[in-house]
């Protein structure tokens, strides 16, 4: 599964796919909902919000941080979701969901 993204586009990701036989999913591009890292991504973001690293060495450490202090119980919950958002997607036809 990879969206347009530049880096899932290029010549040498097509290339490594190929080679290893993986079929890719079509996945359109800007499209939260049915994937949870995106998720995962906005919860360390609201807990790095308030920090102000001024080098990128405490920038590092801020996310690591704030990424370890993800319980197993949130991740659980996020993957338990997958039902919910998939039929919030079906009755959305496709459209933007709350998620």
């Amino acid at each position: 599964m990879r969206d347009l993204a530049p880096a899932h586009a290029a010549k040498s990701t097509k290339d490594w796919f190929t080679k290893k036989q993986l079929e890719v999913l079509a996945w359109p591009a800007n499209s939260p909902d049915l994937n949870v890292i995106e998720n995962l991504w906005a919860i360390v973001k609201r807990k790095i919000r308030d920090r102000k690293p001024t080098t990128l060495d405490q920038l590092k450490q801020n996310i690591a941080t704030a990424w370890e202090a993800v319980s197993a119980e949130t991740c659980d919950k996020l993957v338990k979701s997958m039902p919910r958002r998939l039929q919030a997607v079906i009755q959305a036809k496709g459209a933007a969901t709350k998620y």
